[in-house]
C-alpha cells in the first residue's frame, strides 16, 4: 500500500511547524513529492503530473534544505527523466523517527531509501531486520567509491551490502568572526562551546545524544571512542546546557540561527557552514582535535523495489551526478579522488580528503557506542529537560 498524498502533505506541514524545515523548503518538498497541485485552503484535491508518472515510485527520506535541493536537482529529477521512475522525497528529523514509524506500522510502506547516518545507524537497521541485499553487479559505479569508506559497512554485512556510502563530513564548531577570533577559537577548541562570556549566544544540536556526549568527552579530556568517566562527560553537557540559547534540530534551523546572529558559536555540520559561507555570512569553521567525522550512506530497506533502487543508486554514483550533488550540498563525495578527477568546488569543501583513505578523520565506533546507547541516551534526555 502506498502512503497517501494527504498523509505526506500533513507530515510535511508538521515538519515545517516544528521548525525542521523552512517555508521555502516546505514548498519545494511539496513539489518534489508531487503534492503541489491542488493544495488550496489547507486541503489537497489533486496530485501533480509528476506524481502520476507511470514508472515505479521510490520513497526517499533525507535531511532537507540544501541537501535535498541538491539531490533533487542533480540526481532525482534527471533519474526520473531518464527512467520514468519517480523519487518521492521528504525530510526527516532523524532516523529514530523513521524507525519508530516503521515499527508502529509494521510495514515499510512509504519508506524505501534513507540518507542514513553512517555505520552506527547501518548497524541499527541491520539489527532490526531491515537489511536488504544489494546486487552490486547492478551498481557498477560502486567501483569508483573509496575502499576506505566501504570497509566499515562490509565489516557489518560481509556477504552483501544494504547501502552504498555516498558522502562524508564532520561535526565541528562554527563561530561568527565578528565576535570570536580565529586565534581564540583555535586556542579553546571544543571548550569554545563552554565560554561563559558567550552565554545566551551558544547553540547546540539537540537531536542526537551521542553528539552531545562526544563533545562532553572532548571537553573532559577523554577519547570519545574510549570513554572511561561518563559522569565527567555529562557534567560538561550540563555546563553547556546552562549556556545554550537554543538546541537546534535540523540543518535548516542551524543555518537560520547563525545567519540571523541569534547564536555566535555552535557545533555544526561542515556542509551547512560551507553553504553559509557561500552566501556571504561571516561564519568560520574548525574541527577540534578528535572532532567527530561521519559518513552517510543511501540505505535501501528490505522489501523495497530492488531493481529500481539499484538503478537509482548507480545513477547517483555516476561521477557527473555525484560530484554535482557534492558541490550542491557542500559535502565531499564518497568517490575516490585517486580514481576520479575532482573539481575545485569539491576539493575545497571542509573535510575533503585528497588521499581517499580518510585516515585523518575520527569516526564513531559503533562497537563502543551502540551498546551504551539505551543507558546514556536517558542521561541526555534528563539533562535536556533540566535535570
Amino acid at each position: 500500500m502506498k502512503i497517501s498524498s494527504t498523509k505526506r502533505y500533513e507530515t510535511l506541514r508538521e515538519r515545517m511547524g516544528n521548525g525542521d524545515i523552512d517555508r521555502r523548503s516546505f514548498m519545494s518538498l511539496l513539489g518534489y513529492a508531487g503534492l503541489t497541485a491542488g493544495v488550496a485552503g489547507g486541503a489537497m484535491t489533486a496530485m501533480s503530473r509528476q506524481a502520476l508518472a507511470s514508472g515505479t515510485e521510490l520513497y526517499f527520506e533525507g535531511w532537507g534544505g540544501v541537501v535535498s535541493e541538491a539531490l533533487r536537482k542533480h540526481a532525482f529529477d534527471p533519474y526520473t527523466a531518464k527512467t520514468g521512475n519517480t523519487v518521492i522525497d521528504s525530510a526527516f528529523g532523524g532516523e529514530a523517527e523513521v524507525l519508530t514509524k516503521i515499527k508502529a506500522a509494521g510495514s515499510i510502506d512509504g519508506h524505501n531509501i534513507l540518507h542514513s547516518s553512517g555505520v552506527s545507524w547501518y548497524q541499527r537497521w541491520v539489527d532490526n531486520g531491515y537489511a536488504s541485499e544489494l546486487n552490486e553487479a547492478n551498481i557498477p559505479n560502486m567501483s569508483n567509491v573509496m575502499d576506505s569508506i566501504i570497509a566499515p559497512f562490509r565489516a557489518i554485512t560481509p556477504n552483501s551490502l544494504s547501502a552504498v556510502p555516498y558522502d562524508y563530513g564532520t561535526t565541528g564548531i562554527a563561530y561568527n568572526t565578528k565576535y570570536v577570533s580565529k586565534e581564540e577559537a583555535e586556542a579553546l577548541g571544543a571548550n569554545l562551546l563552554l565560554k561563559k562570556e558567550l552565554k545566551g549566544k551558544i547553540g547546540g544540536w539537540g537531536g542526537d545524544w551521542a553528539n552531545r556526549a562526544w563533545y562532553g568527552a572532548l571537553q573532559s579530556d577523554q577519547d570519545p571512542n574510549n570513554i572511561q568517566d561518563w559522569d565527567a562527560v555529562w557534567d560538561k553537557v550540563r555546563e553547556h546546557r546552562g549556556l545554550v540559547a537554543k538546541y537546534w534540530g535540523s540543518g535548516a534551523e542551524l543555518m537560520d540561527l547563525l545567519a540571523k546572529e541569534e547564536i555566535y558559536v555552535t557545533e555544526a555540520w561542515s556542509g551547512r557552514v560551507a553553504a553559509l559561507q557561500a552566501q556571504g555570512h561571516p561564519i568560520a569553521y574548525m574541527d577540534p582535535k578528535n572532532g567527530l567525522a561521519w559518513m552517510e550512506s543511501m540505505f535501501v530497506l528490505k522489501g523495497s523495489p530492488m531493481a529500481e533502487a539499484e538503478e537509482l543508486l548507480n545513477f547517483m554514483l555516476a561521477p557527473e551526478t555525484a560530484l554535482a550533488v557534492a558541490a550542491g550540498q557542500k559535502y565531499p563525495s564518497s568517490l575516490d579522488p585517486q580514481k576520479i578527477d575532482m573539481p575545485e568546488e569539491v576539493t575545497s569543501l571542509p573535510a575533503f580528503d585528497p588521499t581517499g583513505k580518510l585516515e585523518g578523520l575520527v569516526f564513531r565506533d559503533p562497537s563502543t557506542w551502540n551498546p551504551v546507547e539505551k543507558k546514556q541516551k536517558k542521561q541526555w534526555n534528563r539533562i535536556k529537560k533540566g535535570a
